[in-house]
């Protein structure tokens, strides 16, 4: 059984959004900012979490981010402001 995991949108100094998944989202977060996360949030930090969302499986997850990832930016906007409730 796979353990729980978690996508999730940062919102970055620059104000674009960076989306990823993690297992601990605290932890990750602290890593982004620290600069130890992923190498787009380096340069753009500090990074606050905007979005959430809990998954039953690392591969649910993975499989989320990427279809997150395919949306707009208006459409990851709607997403964060829980008006697209496709997800």
């Amino acid at each position: 059984m796979d353990t729980k995991a978690y996508v999730y949108i940062l919102e970055c100094k620059d104000n674009t959004y960076y989306t990823g998944y993690t297992t601990n989202v605290k932890h990750r977060l602290k890593m982004h900012n620290l600069g130890r996360g992923a190498k787009y949030t380096r340069a753009r930090r500090p990074c606050r979490l905007v979005y959430s969302k809990e998954c039953d499986s690392k591969s649910s997850a993975m499989k989320l981010e990427y279809r997150i990832k395919q949306l707009s930016r208006k459409e990851k906007l709607d997403l964060i402001l829980g008006v697209l409730k496709e997800f």
